[in-house]
């Protein structure tokens, strides 16, 4: 069975969350709690710290369950 990445945006990225590939290391639960949260609904809070922290604590995500995208500013 295929599932779909869950999805997380704020104005500045978009982090993925694909269950399926996750080896539930806890990482990202350990080192950043306040973003990647065990037992609170929806999982992870972007507004629980900057996005350069959580750059750094998605990149270190041992299956590459976590995945960013910075998100473009629109120029006028």
């Amino acid at each position: 069975m295929k599932t779909v990445p869950h999805v997380y945006s704020n104005d500045s990225i978009t982090v993925t969350y694909n269950p399926c590939q996750c080896i539930n290391a806890e990482r990202c639960a350990k080192e950043l709690s306040n973003v990647f949260r065990q037992s609170v609904i929806p999982w992870i809070d972007l507004e629980g710290e900057s996005t350069d922290k959580i750059i750094e604590q998605v990149k270190k995500c041992p299956s590459g369950a976590l995945k960013f995208h910075i998100k473009q500013k629109e120029v006028a």
